[in-house]
């Protein structure tokens, strides 16, 4: 049986960080990682290009977090994203500030990030072994002695889990540390799928794929009540609704469509202009341009392939004089571009293409300084396995990181 300080089992970001800084301290670590090759998933972070984290204040980002995130407040004053573009800088990867704070690797690589992170542990004196699928944690009297993998037994006074979620099943998320946190006695927060495509029903989304709009705001309606609103970007896809700020709203859809309810996502296509402002623009438009067909009116106003639509919705027919517009008409149309352009959310597209997992290991039972279990001496916690997440921004390869950082060396410490 071979012998450790330390064994982190998942080599994503969280696992990567926690290997190399409890190897960084001078203990023997051994990383195991189930699949032939490490950190899949963060190739795909940030359309692979790999969004670090961001700029936001500690108290804003833990805005951006659901209610496990105040299990972080201690660590972000901690290590945040000062600290991690300092490690970075100093790992060879440079890091630049884009829009709304989110940090990419001046590279807009995550490739490169991956690499310096091997090169990063493998100087460290991490000893990295893929294809090494841990079948058991070992347990005795309350603290951990070791792990049994399919590369054989591995014995160390501590180990950090460091599995993932369920999100992306084919970079290797597929649950196992939820399994082994389970059968130590910690309680799973249930599991579901977040930052997530939507699916709509009916065909309108169908018809408008691979449109993009940069600037609408979406509002979230639950059994005809508002119950909350996003500004951002959206994509029309074959099956329904997708892009950051679709993403960041389905965090609570997939909640409300766990029980009986009626939910459905409303466009505001001119979020800039207020009613008053919209109908002097309509009435301005009605006015300057009365002998042109509707369609022409509607070409000023939005992109050419929703054009159909409006017409279609509001029941004006696209070839119709422009003067002949009536004022309950004119009427119908600032409303759809306001409020009445909505879409009923029938379901979501599962683990398969979420981004992350909500639920997981309880926060409550584990330490927040040392990600140490409060229940198993010697078991620690990095990463997605807890019941913390995020919305998109960088803000959960951030948490990866920080709890990764922490557990590494507080094990390396036992």
């Amino acid at each position: 049986m071979s012998q450790y300080d330390v064994i982190v089992i998942g080599a994503g970001p969280a696992g990567l960080m926690a290997a190399g800084q409890a190897a960084s301290l001078g203990k023997n670590t051994l990383l195991l990682e189930k699949m032939k090759t490490p950190g899949r998933k963060l190739l795909l972070t940030g359309k692979h290009r790999c969004n670090l984290t961001n700029t936001a204040l500690v108290p804003d980002a833990l805005e951006h977090f659901n209610e496990g995130g105040r299990f972080l407040t201690q660590l972000f004053y901690r290590y945040y994203t000062d600290e991690l573009r300092l490690f970075f800088s100093e790992i060879g990867v440079p890091t630049v500030v884009q829009r709304g704070g989110r940090v990419f690797p001046k590279s807009e690589k995550a490739q490169k990030v991956l690499e310096a992170l091997l090169s990063w542990i493998q100087s460290s004196g991490v000893e990295l072994i893929t294809e090494a699928a841990v079948s058991e944690l070992k347990i005795f009297g309350g603290k951990i002695d070791g792990i049994v993998a399919q590369t054989g037994n591995y014995q160390a006074p501590a180990v950090i889990l460091a599995t993932g979620g369920k999100a992306y099943p084919g970079t290797g998320s597929t649950g196992d540390g939820f399994a082994f946190s389970r059968r130590a006695g910690h309680k799973i927060i249930p599991l579901r799928p977040a930052l997530v495509p939507l699916i709509t029903g009916g065909n309108t989304a169908q018809k408008l794929q691979g449109l993009s709009l940069k600037n609408v705001s979406v509002s979230v309606w639950v059994n005809n009540k508002k119950f909350t609103q996003l500004f951002g970007e959206l994509m029309f896809t074959h099956f329904g609704l997708s892009g950051p700020v679709i993403l960041s709203l389905s965090r609570q859809i997939v909640n409300y469509l766990q029980g009986d309810n009626q939910v459905d996502l409303r466009l505001d296509l001119k979020p800039a202009l207020d009613h008053t402002a919209l109908d002097n623009r309509i009435l301005r438009d009605i006015q300057n341009q009365g002998k042109k067909q509707f369609s022409s009116m509607l070409e000023g106003l939005l992109p050419k392939k929703l054009i159909p639509i409006c017409s279609e919705q509001i029941g004006i027919p696209r070839d119709k004089k422009i003067s002949q517009i009536s004022g309950a008409e004119r009427k119908q149309l600032r409303l759809w571009l306001k409020e009445d352009f909505k879409f009923s959310i029938t379901g979501h597209t599962g683990f398969e293409q979420a981004i992350i997992t909500a639920g997981g290991v309880n926060t409550a039972e584990v330490d927040p300084v040392t990600m140490e279990s409060k229940l198993i001496q010697g078991l620690y916690f990095a990463g997605e396995i807890l019941d913390i997440d995020a919305d998109t921004g960088g803000f959960n390869l951030q948490a990866a990181f920080s709890t990764g950082w922490a557990a590494g060396r507080a094990a390396a410490s036992d």
